[in-house]
């Protein structure tokens, strides 16, 4: 396959999986009366029984093909980038806001890439410089607005939400790395399997967190509230877990990560996309002026791979 088919599939592959991705940012919003942990558990359970149920007409197949460190490695993927960065996350949304969470999580684009990007592979650093300045710019504008304006959160529960969005972006800087360089060293796995993999581990950890749904912090919730609850919970599971993480596969193993650590930034569009919709109000100044820097930087820096892609 040419470099410039990879290129554009490898984009494409991103973009829908932004697109996708962006929805876990609001589901806190809607789950607001569950905690962190029950939306973790119930996420990833949901998760883990839908990619069994995907898995199970070549079960056999794909069994015969694990290995132990297939496993080890699956499990360790699995607690960074779904359970851990799934309690950061819902932990900053539900005590900062969408906004807060969605851009300081979305400098992934940058940590991705100064921690992947290899010698040799993709373009270097040095190029990338002022893109991922502008990233990082946009991030600052959004912390300025959030710490700047009054929107009845207090400032302790600013900063918590801070914490919890770091924590997010810190697991899943690590995952993204290892899970793109696991998946180049596994060819014997399509990137579709390694996701429903990842959800079969994923689901098995998950099973840790089951006593989050009796000891809800005094919370009793009437039938349909858990209704709603698991209703959320397989959208989100679906649509993120299983089809956004199999199309981050893809563009992992079409792009180098100089590139695909870029695509991350179409998560955070859409997820401010969505919680301005929740909320029913257009971006302030700062956060307009993030979205138009984190976006420039990602479009410069697919220019800038341009010139090594082969037009024959």
């Amino acid at each position: 396959m040419s470099s410039s088919r990879n290129l554009v599939l490898g984009l494409l592959c991103g973009l829908v999986a932004g697109a996708f991705w962006g929805g876990v940012f609001l589901a806190p919003k809607l789950l607001d009366a569950f905690t962190p942990l029950q939306m973790t558990a119930g996420r990833y359970i949901a998760y883990g029984l839908a990619s069994v149920a995907l898995l199970l007409p070549v079960w056999r197949t794909v069994m015969g093909k694990m290995e132990g460190r297939d496993w080890r490695d699956l499990f360790l993927l699995s607690l960074l980038g779904n359970l851990i960065y799934y309690v950061g996350l819902a932990v900053a949304v539900q005590t900062s806001g969408v906004a807060l969470a969605s851009l300081v999580i979305g400098l992934l684009p940058v940590t991705v890439t100064l921690m992947g990007a290899k010698p040799g592979e993709g373009v270097p650093i040095r190029r990338l410089a002022a893109p991922l300045a502008l990233v990082v710019a946009g991030g600052v504008c959004i912390n300025v607005a959030v710490f700047t304006q009054n929107r009845g959160v207090s400032l302790g529960q600013q900063l918590i939400g801070l914490l919890g969005a770091l924590l997010a972006l810190g697991v899943w800087t690590v995952y993204a790395v290892w899970n793109a360089r696991r998946l180049a060293a596994t060819p014997k796995f399509t990137s579709h399997e390694w996701s429903l993999l990842t959800g079969v581990a994923t689901g098995l950890l998950s099973l840790v967190l089951v006593p989050a749904f009796f000891l809800g912090g005094g919370k009793v919730h009437v039938p349909a509230a858990w209704g709603w609850f698991w209703m959320v919970s397989f959208a989100v599971a679906i649509g993120a877990s299983v089809i956004g993480n199999g199309l981050w596969n893809a563009a992992s193993r079409y792009l180098p990560l100089s590139l695909s650590g870029q695509m991350i930034v179409f998560e955070t569009l859409f997820a401010l996309l969505y919680g301005f919709l929740h909320e029913r109000r257009w971006p302030h100044g700062l956060e307009a002026v993030a979205i138009v820097l984190m976006l420039t930087g990602v479009l410069w820096s697919v220019r800038l791979h341009q010139p090594k892609v082969d037009l024959a």
